[in-house]
């Protein structure tokens, strides 16, 4: 849907031919035949992607693209003679449309669609200019208040571009260039609605109201029909129609963790034929600020949400795809890693109607950063503005019937950028974020929230316990595990960076290489520029304070131990923080992880490897996220604290085991306690509930030598099934590691192939390789006593038929099973 309007006529996609030339060397289309070195050239797509299909293009080693201009030509013959209108979805980013010989169209916006009435004559030919950008950056603007560091050069805060490739030792440095996204032929169809606007809300009373309107030619006033509910349109006498209906009771839409996210057709019947005008849902969203103004807590339909999820990149740098072929793999382990919700900095690029029906149907809330960052960005420029408008317009009009819009932000790290370089508020406040962008969300998706900055609500702008933050002090600032508690976290829209490592399959594939020594893998770790660290230090330092191990020695003497050590850090700080954030007691109300995928092969920010593969990072979160959770709270001379959690619409009567076990295997003490737990509620109790009488669980009181080396918790439903896990240690993790003996028996059930695995004694960051296969779990803690089964998924391209096989190993195991 493009401004509102189904997407009708024909793709542009096939039969472009692509040519670099220098910077103005081709004035028009003509100067273009003698030219050679052509290439073929997917529409969809960017230069970058068609020269590496080429073969003249490494994403791993770009080359800049900035200074030459790129041509796309396209011969339309055969098409029928007629009026016409070419509508362009996105054109990267000075851009020229020749229409037979004869300039059409200028864009200077990524952001912005077009549609350009043609006649066509049967033998036509569409050529496409991308000017070079790096003269338009080269040229002195009005003067900044201040300058970021992070991004290059500073031109870029003149053009509506994305900063993804411009932010050096973050991402590859790629350019954006090419007609991006779509370009479509379409011819007049007025027996087909146009125009189309659908906005859905629902009232506190749970009526669900929909506002519907569109443009139709030459009929009666048709019906709009949703959710068994249907009245005639009323027409405006101009061919504009409106219709607005009550639907009581209706289904509503929730976000994955808390329910169903349930949509419904709007359908326009026009003499007697339905046509579908799209997808909704019905929800109510609202930010809380708490009555001092510096929470920050969403909710929906009225109940309190703990957003996680992560912060979302781009499907592919190079060729920056829209369709959902592309997204749904990706947003799929989203939504199987628990998560409700992801964010799109301003760092990145909006994405598509797609993406946003996607998250529609699998209940993932969006955090949309309209695309600015960092800079002093000039509002009081009218064609910039001007720009601005469009894009946000087009933008908001096509998500207009999303419910997966949560949140709508002014930006990334402006406020932020401009408070860390001292400047004071009255000097970096200006009209974009605090006037321009609200006006445009009130006026076109008033049933959004609107949030200033990312961060914003402090004292500065990135003060954890205000508002929303960027938390990384679990993470880069290095701070103990311990300073998520005491940082007060309300809302981190993004934190816990770490340079994640890949399976050892994406790396022998990708990337096989030294660790850490090789300047190839080092190129591909994350570093803020002009630091004198980067991510991987970050990872080595809680590697070292959770195991007790100097980095640096263990990756030259036994560099498998040191990168299955690094996997298992990563996790385990990921799934503490989130433990912490989760309990009934803590301030915080969601975060975001940065970031949900590597933008090439290597030890990048992401909890996704760049082939789709997860990370040790996923498997924690998705334990982290789960709606029914279970999580352990060291309270000091309080003893062990044991929170219980249930997301979701449903009661869950469980039962709660805790045990205490001394050498991995022997239980000290133990109990259990039937719980009942109310839909979307919370408790704590402590653990002393469970054993009836004082233990010191936590080693707090330390009177004598330690009785127990862990704690493991976990809650079991009616049939048996663990529903969640939790463990503590006393005395921390390098004092739990024991030669414990694994187990592995493969079998075969209806739906696939499982693995049930088992150990002698406790057994951490159990890991389990099948290549082709993705398991329900990995990266886990293994309990005795009992029998884990992990179903072994077949990823794309692997037959399910075909028997598994692989290896099973843990961290201080006395050998590695084969199964």
């Amino acid at each position: 849907m493009e401004d509102g309007v189904p997407a009708t006529g024909r793709m542009l996609s096939d039969g472009w031919r692509m040519v670099l030339t220098p910077a103005g060397a081709a004035s028009d289309p003509a100067a273009l035949a003698p030219l050679s070195g052509f290439v073929d050239a997917p529409v969809p797509g960017t230069v970058a992607g068609a020269l590496e299909r080429a073969g003249r293009f490494d994403r791993a080693a770009p080359e800049p693209l900035d200074h030459l201009d790129a041509w796309y030509v396209l011969d339309l013959a055969g098409e029928a003679p007629g009026e016409a209108v070419l509508h362009f979805e996105g054109l990267a980013t000075i851009a020229e449309v020749w229409w037979n010989g004869a300039r059409a169209l200028t864009s200077d916006s990524m952001f912005v669609r077009h549609a350009l009435p043609v006649t066509l004559t049967g033998d036509d030919r569409l050529a496409l200019c991308f000017r070079a950008l790096k003269p338009l950056l080269e040229k002195r603007g009005p003067r900044a208040r201040w300058r970021p560091q992070m991004i290059t050069p500073q031109g870029l805060r003149l053009v509506r571009t994305t900063l993804l490739g411009r932010m050096p030792g973050w991402c590859p440095e790629v350019h954006a260039a090419g007609p991006w996204r779509p370009v479509r032929l379409a011819r007049p169809a007025p027996a087909l609605p146009a125009d189309v606007r659908i906005a859905a809300r629902l009232e506190e009373d749970g009526t669900g109201r929909l506002d519907v309107r569109f443009t139709l030619d030459g009929a009666l006033p048709p019906a709009v029909e949703c959710a068994g509910v249907a009245v005639v349109a009323v027409s405006d006498g101009a061919g504009g129609f409106t219709a607005s209906l009550a639907i009581p009771d209706v289904a509503a839409w929730w976000p994955r963790s808390h329910g169903v996210p349930a949509l419904h057709d709007v359908h326009l019947v026009v003499d007697g034929v339905r046509h579908r005008l799209g997808r909704t849902g019905f929800r109510r969203i609202g930010i809380d600020r708490g009555a001092d103004g510096r929470d920050f807590e969403l909710s929906v339909n009225g109940t309190k949400i703990f957003c996680r999820g992560a912060v979302w990149t781009n499907a592919d740098i190079v060729d920056l795809p829209g369709s959902r072929a592309r997204y749904e793999p990706l947003l799929r382990l989203a939504a199987d890693a628990n998560m409700n919700m992801l964010r799109i900095g301003g760092t990145m690029t909006y994405e598509t109607p797609d993406f946003f029906a996607l998250c529609d149907e699998m209940g993932l809330m969006v955090w949309q950063d309209f695309q600015f960052a960092n800079f002093d960005y000039p509002a009081n420029d009218a064609a910039f503005v001007e720009n601005v408008r469009r894009e946000v317009a087009q933008f908001l009009d096509a998500a207009a019937a999303s419910p997966s819009l949560a949140v709508l932000c002014g930006g990334s790290e402006i406020d932020q950028q401009a408070a860390m370089l001292g400047l004071p508020e009255s000097a970096r406040s200006g009209p974009l974020t605090r006037e321009i962008l609200p006006a445009l969300v009130s006026a076109r998706r008033p049933d959004v929230p609107y949030v200033e900055n990312s961060p914003s609500g402090g004292a500065m702008p990135f003060s954890p316990d205000a508002g929303v933050t960027h938390y990384y002090g679990v993470g880069a600032y290095c701070r103990p595990l311990e300073d998520a508690r005491r940082a007060g976290v309300r809302f981190a829209a993004e934190c816990l960076a770490f340079a994640n490592v890949p399976e050892r399959e994406t790396l022998d594939a990708h990337l096989p290489v030294p660790a850490v020594h090789d300047p190839r893998w080092k190129a591909r770790v994350p570093r803020d520029r002009g630091a004198s660290w980067d991510f991987e230090d970050v990872r080595d330092h809680y590697l070292g304070l959770l195991y007790d191990e100097d980095p640096a020695r263990l990756r030259r003497e036994d560099p498998a131990r040191y990168l299955d050590l690094s996997r298992a850090a990563v996790g385990e700080a990921m799934e503490a923080t989130f433990s912490e954030w989760r309990r009934p007691q803590s301030p915080c109300n969601g975060a975001l992880a940065w970031t949900f995928q590597d933008l090439l092969p290597g030890a990048g920010w992401g909890i996704v490897d760049a082939t789709g593969l997860p990370k040790s990072a996923w498997h924690a979160l998705r334990r982290a996220f789960r709606p029914v959770q279970l999580a352990l709270s060291d309270e000091g001379t309080n003893g062990l604290d044991i929170h219980v959690i249930n997301d979701g619409a449903q009661e869950r009567c469980l039962t709660l085991e805790l045990s205490c076990l001394r050498h991995g295997r022997q239980p000290v003490v133990s109990g259990r306690k039937e719980l009942a737990l109310a839909p979307h509620s919370a408790e704590t109790l402590p653990a002393t509930d469970l054993f009836g009488a004082f233990f010191d669980t936590t080693y707090a009181f330390r009177f004598g030598p330690p009785a127990h080396d862990v704690t493991a918790g976990r809650l079991v439903d009616a049939q048996g099934t663990v529903v969640a896990e939790a463990f503590h240690f006393p005395r921390g993790r390098s004092k739990a590691l024991f030669p414990a003996a694994l187990s592995a028996a493969l079998r075969q059930d209806g739906e696939g192939w499982l693995l049930d695995l088992s150990a002698d004694r406790f057994a951490q960051s159990v890991a389990i390789e099948a290549e082709g296969f993705l398991p329900s779990d990995n990266w886990f803690h293994l309990a005795p006593g009992g029998v884990k089964t992990v179903r072994l998924a077949a990823r794309a391209g692997t037959d399910p038929a075909v028997r598994p096989a692989g290896e099973v190993r843990a961290i201080g195991a006395e050998a590695v099973v084969s199964f």
